[in-house]
């Protein structure tokens, strides 16, 4: 019970502050115990801070194929663009996302290989879950076949990347402003 509390209470801390700006110490008070006690159940910080990660990032991809399944009955359009505005909603509702896409873009120096190799395998996740979305418009006639599936999935990918930044740097309003240009040139790219 304790270690999912320590969990809990981290995660809110490495999503607002990062791992530099969060303190053992001010999680071990939140959580109501003393410092050392986190030692029980985590060697350091960065036991603590990797156990994390890997959790929000399994939530991360648990989330996209939820999303995908629930919303398969959409258009290619409005499925890619439902998604960019749900993971809108998540970073703003959900230190998950806020966790995740700070440490992916901003990873601790001394953690950076492990996570930028994380980061790797996450996205090659995400495409292997879109591949089969453009697989399906390119069959039904939806977008050009001028793009090919790994085009599609490589420039949506490209599209997200500006909206991630854009959420760290600028917050959710500035990044729907992003989305919407960047979403009227994607799709005229690749509708047919």
């Amino acid at each position: 019970m304790t270690a999912t509390r320590i969990r809990e209470v981290a995660l809110k801390h490495f999503a607002k502050n990062g791992y530099e700006g969060a303190s053992l110490a001010d999680i071990a008070a939140e959580v109501g115990i003393k410092k050392q006690s986190i030692y029980t159940h985590f060697k350091g910080k960065d036991e603590l801070f990797l156990d994390l990660f890997e959790k929000v990032q399994a939530k991360e991809l648990n989330f996209v194929a939820d999303y995908l399944q629930r919303h398969k009955h959409r258009s290619i359009d409005q499925l890619l663009y439902g998604f960019l505005i749900q993971y809108i909603d998540c970073y703003e509702q959900d230190d998950n996302a806020k966790f995740f896409l700070r440490t992916v873009f901003f990873p601790p120096s001394h953690l950076y290989e492990v996570i930028v190799k994380q980061g790797y395998y996450h996205l090659e996740k995400l495409e292997t879950m879109l591949i089969p979305v453009f697989d399906q418009a390119l069959a039904d006639g939806l977008i050009t076949p001028d793009v090919s599936r790994d085009t599609g999935t490589a420039a949506f990918l490209a599209v997200m990347d500006g909206m991630f930044v854009e959420l760290l740097f600028g917050g959710a309003e500035l990044s729907l402003i992003r989305i919407e240009a960047s979403w009227l040139v994607y799709w005229r790219g690749i509708k047919k």
